[in-house]
């Protein structure tokens, strides 16, 4: 479902310029969820924004359900692919309701029966029909976070991409919404590809892993592998023993 052939990312020039994702390649399989893991600052997120168009300006190669991504895609390729990202207090729009949030894309691609489908997703997600007609601010984070979820799939995509989308919750919501993000990929057959810097949440949600260092791709590995503490690499290594904790 997603092929990344030695895919390249600058930031500024000369001097200055940053490699950001230095040659990395990997595929996802069409209904698998695969892990990318690394600090802050390892080039994951930027992968997202490349496969997402928020990142134009990359070399590589990379495909979508067997199609070449273009640098300015048309609007019936984010019909297959949508994001969540990792805040949901700055992903939704403080004065628009929930019903105007997921009305939006519905409107941009031209799709009818808006109440229905609304009330379905909002279904899905967990959340009552009635949230329709509230704002951001009177959910809590994990009612926003499922308002989210819920806006990504409203257009029936192929594949998610999750930004870090527990991160900015608290502890007792997260493994409610990584609970979801399950149920929502084993009934819909979804393809996720997850960015986190937690391997707690790459364990619960995924079946294979690629660790990211200083833009390099340095090692993918199944999550069982991942539980055990084995790895190939120094780096990865690190990562789990700094992980014990959660992971346990």
């Amino acid at each position: 479902m997603i092929e990344v052939e030695r895919l390249h990312v600058h930031f500024g020039q000369g001097a200055d310029a940053v490699h950001a994702v230095n040659d990395v390649s990997f595929h996802v399989r069409e209904g698998e969820s695969f892990g990318l893991v690394g600090e802050s600052g390892s080039g994951k997120s930027t992968v997202l924004r490349v496969l997402c168009a928020l990142q134009r300006e990359w070399d590589g190669q990379v495909t979508i359900a067997g199609a070449p991504l273009p640098k300015r895609p048309a609007r019936h390729f984010f019909r297959r692919l949508q994001m969540v990202f990792q805040d949901p207090y700055g992903s939704l729009h403080p004065r628009f309701t929930i019903d105007a949030t997921l009305s939006e894309p519905l409107a941009v691609h031209r799709i009818g029966d808006r109440r229905d489908r609304i009330e379905r997703v909002l279904e899905a997600v967990g959340l009552d029909p009635a949230f329709r007609f509230r704002f951001p601010h009177q959910l809590s984070g994990g009612q926003r976070q499922r308002v989210a979820i819920a806006r990504a799939l409203i257009l029936e995509p192929q594949v998610l991409l999750l930004d870090e989308p527990t991160s900015a919750l608290d502890v007792s919501v997260q493994a409610e919404i990584l609970n979801l993000l399950a149920r929502l990929r084993e009934e819909r057959g979804l393809t996720y590809l997850l960015v986190s810097h937690d391997l707690a949440v790459i364990s619960h949600l995924c079946g294979r892993v690629g660790v990211m260092q200083a833009g390099r791709l340095v090692e993918q590995l199944p999550v069982e592998r991942l539980r055990r503490g084995e790895a190939d690499t120094s780096y990865t290594r690190e990562l789990i023993e700094a992980s014990r904790g959660p992971m346990q």
